[in-house]
């Protein structure tokens, strides 16, 4: 599995890079996370993106954003689980 996790403007904590790690690791396939503080002063502005490679499709794609990453984490990967159950309907 190939992993890669950004942090724009700020540095992510281990532990949230080890919760990110755990959440998306039955995930066999190659993932890209991108964290982003957005609207400081607003209450929701933490926004997490998942991109998932599954070959031979393209790629799948969520963005939530949250009170919180580990949240935002969560509801992405909901929708990644949802976009992957449409490709095993299809199939």
């Amino acid at each position: 599995m190939e992993a890669k996790i950004k942090a724009i403007h700020f540095d992510a904590s281990e532990k949230l890079v080890a919760f990110i790690n755990k959440k998306v690791e039955k995930i066999t396939r190659r993932f890209e996370v991108t964290l982003k503080v957005v609207k400081p002063e607003t209450a929701m502005n933490k926004e997490a993106a998942i991109q998932l490679a599954v070959p031979p499709t393209d790629d799948l794609f969520a963005s939530k954003t949250a009170d919180t990453f580990e949240e935002a984490v969560d509801l992405c990967l909901d929708a990644l689980e949802k976009q992957l159950e449409k490709i095993k309907a299809k199939k």
